[in-house]
Order: structure tokens, then C-alpha cells, then sequence
């Protein structure tokens, strides 16, 4: 091993770490993601990124491209190292990376071997995390080798660097100083990074992502489990449901993998059309969770997907970036057609997910908000069942009923920002910007966005069915009180009204009505006894009596 390479090796790692490290992505998308989420992140801040297939010397790469800060040979080291995080919320913009690790675990779990190249504006910088490597040199630790380049494309520190250059021509895919830099003048622009990974991971002789089905996307092959028999996309909690196709299209994937999109994803050449998820449902609803572990409430939207009714459950997020999709809680966990449709929308940032940012920690506070939500979910449905129901008295289900979503937002290719339009815009062109918008209030891209509504603590709609149901218990448990004649107050047997008029002689007036209320009392204490009363039929019964003792 190079004795000028031992400065930039402070993990004391094995190499074997870096596998190793690698295996909590057990779905490939959410490698993918951790690398999306470093552009993203507030120190880079990229527009966009552009992540794409490419080929290199017969081996099939990926390659992602962005058009953030870019970053020093020193943050290049901290970012290729462990036990570095130093992201900070800039400007309201919160960073979803918290262990500084994504990017080592996400690159090495789609491929072996990774080289890096960004600039920042003031210098060019080139890293390398190989695993083939840190074999060939048969490293006992980590090794990093990390060269930079000034503005007149000079190689700095050039005593240093020579060794990490040299390991780096003869092992990585560029063998070539003018190689390099050719890669750095592919990052359009002053500033930005570009990230290619090789020899990736195979999967029955080919390699896992199917890049022929769809030209402009990057797809996970459907494959046969042969344990169970049925098919899957790695997603194994879905092998009994239908698969949404963000579980096996990037595409579809990274249109929804963030709450309040900020960064244009371009897949292939084209861009993802990315949803604002809590403006794109029908028949839009939001409740509030009050959890006793937490000193303020938390928004739920609820509506019906408008685009494929078989993909429903609970979205919920973490600093604006998905954890889990289509979660499936309350009436929906049920085999019952309930809740089917319905989708909800929270933002979890009480809540602290696993390292691989595909699930939450499980804990009490888990478990309580998914019993929330499968509350809340049960009442929205029911909400809706019988609203549609009075709105279409044809005999459909609600969640067949043609449906669009309740408002349309788009995002303006320039600044980003998202305008809502007028109702009854269906087509929109392939780039659009604030000024092609119909709202002359919103057609400048230096005015914000709509704020957003901000009452966190009432729900938005009138819980009324439970109204209804209350009603239904009330009359059924009238029905069921015992209805007591004039007869039965009056004695066991039938009385003709001749013997009752003789009764009723032989008994002074001023002593009937006692004698009927003191029989009348005796009749209650007898109902009260028998096993099938209770207090409502008890106070029925009285209110039937004590008219007599006027």
C-alpha cells in the first residue's frame, strides 16, 4: 500500500465493512434514494439531477449528475469516510441524510467500485471507494484515494496526491489525468457532481435493474420467489397485494418520493413528473392526531387515488422524504373491499426511521400513531361512503365512482415553485413556467408560493355518520323496551270493565289512585328484578305510571 495514501485513511475500517455496511438497502430504490437525497440536501441544493445508464470500457454503469454546490477535496474525504455528518437545516430547508452514511451504503450496495468527480467553483476534486480496489491492493483498512485540481487544472498538493492519482489510473475505469478531467467538464456549469458506479450487482447472470422495458426508466425485474411461489419485486411485505409501480419503476418512484418536490429528477433524458401527493387526491379531507407523547397536533390528508384504486394505505413521510408507501391500516387490513382507494398523507417527523430510511423504528410511539390512523382512515371512509352514497344513489361503491383530483398544481420549470391552476386545465405543455400562468397574481416567479392552511387544530369535515349511527343504536334500543298496557299495571289477568267498575266502588276515590301508583311501584321493583331489563326500559316504565297519580 502506498505509504502517501495513509493520511486520508482515519476509519480503520475492514474493507469488508463497506459490503457489509451495504445490506440494509435490501430493495435497490432506496440505494438510489440515498444518493437523490445527498443532492437534495440543503449544503448541496441542487435543481436538478439527472440520474442515467451509461457504458464504459464494456461495463454498464450509473451514473447521477447534479447541478448543486459541489464540494472541497476536504468534504469529499467526509463524505467518502465514516462518522462524518455535518448537515444543518439552511433557510427552512431540512436535510433528510442524519448518519452521514448514505452515501457509502448506497453506492456500495448497487455496485462494487465508485469514483466521484464535483467542483464547487474554486477547485476540482476526484474520489475513489472501490471495494476491487481495496482487494487488489490487499488493503487491512479502508483506503480512499482522493486527488485535486486547482482552477488551471493542475494537480494540488502534488507529492500527496501523485500516489492517490497513480491508484486511481490504474484501477478505476478513467486511465488517463486528461480522462478525468474530461468527466468534470461533463458537470454543466461551475458547480455540481458527478457519481459513477461499475460493476453492479448481478442477479442471475445480469444485473438487478432491467434497462430494456422502458427506455426512460430504470425498472426492477418482476421475478418468482421459488420459496412461495409467487411473484415480486423484492418488496416482500407486498407478495399478497398488488404491487404499486413505485415499487418496481424509478420513475414512478421518485415522483413521490418527496412531500414538496424541490429537486427536478431527470431519468434517462426525461424528466419525472413529480406529484405534490396531498393535492393530488379526490374528495380531499384533513383530520388532526393529538398524540399524548407530543405537545402539538399533526395533519392528516385523506383522499381517494385518482389513479389506480388498488394502490391505497398510508403515505407517511420524514422531513418531506417518503418512509413507507401505501401502509395499509384500519378497515383497509381487513379482506372486506373497506378503505380500498382511500390514501393518507402525514408528515412523521416525531418519528425516527431505520437506517436504511424504508421504516420507522418500532416503537411505542409507532405503534400508537399506526392506531391513530387506522381510527382516523375508518372514519373517513365511513364519512364518505355515505356522502357519495346520498350524491350517487346509484347502487355503485364509492371508490368506483370516476374521480379527478380536486385541485391541479404544476411546478415551474425555473424557480420551482408550485402554482395551483384553474379548474378544467388538463393539458399542460412539457416546460412550464410562472409566466404561462392564468392567475396574474402568481406569474412572477419572485412572488411565494400559496400559503398553505395552517389550522392544525380542527378537522376539515363533520364526522356525521357517527351522528347517524348513535341514532340507530337509540331507536334499536327503544324497540327493544317492553311495552307495558293498562292491563298489565292493573293486574295479571284480564278485567272487564264490569268487575273493574266494582273494584272501583268498593274503593273510595281519594284511595284509587293510591292503590294503582302503590301496585304501579310493585310492577317496577318486578321489572327492575327480571333479567331482561335495564335502566332505559326502567324509566319507560315510570313515565307510563306516574300519570295515574294525578
Amino acid at each position: 500500500m502506498p505509504a502517501a495514501l495513509t493520511s486520508w485513511q482515519r476509519d480503520r475500517l475492514c474493507p469488508r465493512f463497506l459490503h457489509t455496511n451495504s445490506t440494509s438497502h435490501t430493495w435497490p430504490f432506496s440505494a438510489v434514494a440515498e444518493l437523490i437525497d445527498n443532492a437534495y440536501d440543503p449544503d448541496v441544493n441542487a435543481k436538478q439531477i439527472w440520474i442515467d445508464k451509461t457504458l464504459i470500457k464494456n461495463y454498464i454503469c450509473l451514473t447521477f449528475t447534479d447541478n448543486g454546490n459541489g464540494m472541497t477535496s476536504d468534504k469529499l474525504h467526509k463524505m467518502l469516510s465514516f462518522g462524518f455528518s455535518d448537515k444543518v437545516t439552511v433557510n427552512g430547508h431540512v436535510p433528510v441524510g442524519l448518519y452521514g452514511n448514505g452515501f457509502k451504503s448506497g453506492s456500495m450496495r448497487l455496485g462494487r467500485d465508485a469514483i466521484v468527480f464535483t467542483k464547487n467553483g474554486e477547485s476540482m476534486s476526484v474520489g475513489f471507494l472501490s471495494q476491487t480496489y481495496l482487494e487488489a491492493i490487499k488493503a487491512e483498512h479502508v483506503v480512499v484515494p482522493i486527488v485535486a485540481f486547482n482552477k488551471h487544472r493542475q494537480v494540488i498538493n502534488s507529492v500527496e496526491s501523485k500516489a492517490s492519482l497513480a491508484a486511481i489510473l490504474e484501477h478505476s475505469l478513467f486511465s488517463t489525468e486528461q480522462k478525468l478531467l474530461a468527466e468534470l467538464d461533463a458537470i454543466m456549469g461551475k458547480k455540481g457532481t458527478r457519481i459513477i458506479i461499475w460493476n453492479l450487482r448481478s442477479y442471475r447472470n445480469a444485473t438487478e435493474f432491467d434497462f430494456d422495458k422502458d427506455k426512460y426508466d430504470i425498472r426492477i425485474p418482476e421475478d418468482l420467489d421459488e420459496t412461495t411461489g409467487k411473484k415480486g419485486y423484492k418488496k416482500q411485505e407486498r407478495m399478497d397485494q398488488i404491487a404499486p409501480e413505485s415499487d418496481y419503476s424509478l420513475r414512478a418512484y421518485c415522483s413521490i418520493l418527496y412531500l414538496k418536490p424541490r429537486t427536478q429528477i431527470i431519468i434517462r433524458g426525461q424528466k419525472v413528473k413529480t406529484q405534490l401527493v396531498s393535492k393530488s387526491l379526490a374528495y380531499i379531507e384533513r383530520d388532526v392526531y393529538r398524540p399524548k407523547f407530543l405537545t402539538k397536533t399533526v395533519r392528516i390528508t385523506f383522499g381517494f387515488n385518482c389513479r389506480n384504486k388498488d394502490h391505497y394505505g398510508i403515505m407517511m413521510y420524514h422531513k418531506n422524504r417518503l418512509i413507507k408507501a401505501y401502509e395499509k391500516v384500519g378497515c383497509q387490513l381487513k379482506a372486506n373491499n373497506m378503505g380500498v382507494g382511500v390514501v393518507g398523507i402525514i408528515e412523521c417527523n416525531f418519528l425516527k426511521p431505520t437506517h436504511n430510511k424504508q421504516d420507522f423504528d418500532y416503537t411505542n410511539e409507532y405503534r400508537l400513531t399506526i392506531a391513530a390512523l387506522g381510527d382516523k382512515l375508518n372514519d373517513y371512509w365511513n364519512e364518505m361512503k355515505v356522502k357519495k352514497h346520498a350524491e350517487y344513489p346509484i347502487n355503485m361503491p364509492v371508490e368506483d365512482i370516476q374521480k379527478r383530483p380536486d385541485q391541479t398544481w404544476v411546478q415551474c420549470d425555473s424557480c420551482l415553485k408550485w402554482r395551483k391552476l384553474p379548474d378544467g386545465i388538463d393539458q399542460l405543455p412539457e416546460k412550464w413556467y410562472c409566466s404561462n400562468n392564468p392567475d396574474p397574481q402568481f406569474r412572477n416567479c419572485d412572488v411565494p408560493e400559496e400559503p398553505e392552511d395552517e389550522d392544525l387544530m380542527h378537522p376539515t369535515y363533520e364526522k356525521t355518520y357517527k351522528k347517524k349511527d348513535r341514532e340507530k343504536i337509540r331507536i334499536r334500543h327503544l324497540e327493544r323496551i317492553p311495552q307495558i298496557s293498562t292491563a298489565d299495571l292493573l293486574g295479571t289477568t284480564a278485567m272487564s270493565s264490569q268487575s273493574f267498575s266494582s273494584v272501583k266502588e268498593s274503593i273510595p276515590r281519594g284511595h284509587l289512585s293510591e292503590s294503582v301508583n302503590t301496585y304501579a311501584k310493585k310492577l317496577i321493583n318486578n321489572h327492575r328484578g327480571s333479567p331482561q331489563s335495564d335502566p332505559e326500559s326502567n324509566r319507560s316504565v315510570a313515565k307510563c305510571v306516574f300519570p295515574f297519580g294525578g
